[in-house]
């Protein structure tokens, strides 16, 4: 079975360089901003470049890609001009993601801001019920969170109840973010025992991408600090677990350490390969 790993790129100087740079580095898949990750207005659209994109995703067989929204958007906020942000991006980005059908967008939930979980648990419901109200070619993702501060979607349990609430199993799935879900107390080391929690939580049909990280700090710290992969506190035992776990080796895996070049990404990618390979 194919493999499917990548990182974050930069779409500054459009969608086809950021394909030939994925495959430069190893990579079958990526995820980008379709803004800048602290918020403003999105790159003009260039339909041509698109479409020379999509002809390079399809010769080389890249697997799904994951685009994120910015991180200052906050469904769950209470300030109006956060909110009129969130209502702006996300359906922006939608319209955008048309192009690249089959795409997925990734966002965090977002943070009650001292409003109650259950509150932000409506907010972000209420918010999604908006945003798919319209025919779409790609797939939006909750992200897992390592719980920091007032975040919503660190408990399996928060993603379920926002998937029910909004009930679109046609476009709503959950990206798995490891890191994440190490720092908000989940044990990779038995990646058997988490994924039968999130089947029996949430279902693991909609488990449809993972970032592939390490942690700066030990299981349960809730601080959300990434690590390069091997060096921190999951290590390279369970990050390959996860990778070539059977019900999971299928699935998109996108890179979010903190590595300053692309060459350090494709590093990490080859070095995955390598070990994934000696038990796949």
């Amino acid at each position: 079975m194919k493999q499917y790993i990548g990182a974050h790129l930069s779409v500054g100087k459009g969608y086809e360089d950021m394909v030939d740079r994925a495959i430069d580095m190893g990579a079958n898949t990526f995820a980008f901003f379709l803004r800048n990750p602290r918020g403003g207005s999105a790159r003009a659209l260039d339909v041509d470049d698109l479409e020379k994109a999509r002809e390079k995703l399809e010769k080389y067989e890249f697997g799904p890609l994951v685009a994120h929204a910015p991180y200052t958007m906050n469904p769950a906020g209470n300030k109006e001009s956060v909110l009129v942000f969130a209502e702006l991006a996300m359906s922006e980005d939608l319209d955008r993601l048309e192009y690249l059908p089959g795409s997925y967008y990734n966002f965090h939930p977002g943070s009650h801001v001292r409003q109650g979980i259950e509150t932000g648990i409506t907010l972000i419901s209420e918010y999604l019920k908006r945003m798919l109200d319209r025919p779409l070619k790609s797939t939006v993702l909750l992200e897992t969170m390592a719980g920091k501060g007032t975040e919503v979607g660190s408990r399996f349990e928060e993603l379920a109840t926002i998937i029910k609430k909004v009930d679109r199993d046609d476009s709503l799935g959950v990206c798995l973010d490891t890191c994440h879900i190490h720092e908000a107390g989940y044990n990779l080391q038995d990646i058997d025992s988490v994924l039968q929690e999130f089947d029996e939580v949430i279902g693991l049909q909609y488990l449809k991408a993972i970032h592939i990280n390490d942690s700066k700090n030990p299981r349960g710290a809730r601080k959300d600090r990434h690590e390069l992969l091997g060096e921190g506190e999951i290590g390279w035992d369970s990050i390959i677990g996860v990778l070539t776990h059977p019900q999971l080796r299928h699935l998109p895996f996108i890179l979010e350490t903190p590595q300053t070049t692309e060459k350090g990404y494709g590093a990490e990618i080859a070095e995955l390969r390598k070990r994934s390979a000696r038990i796949l």
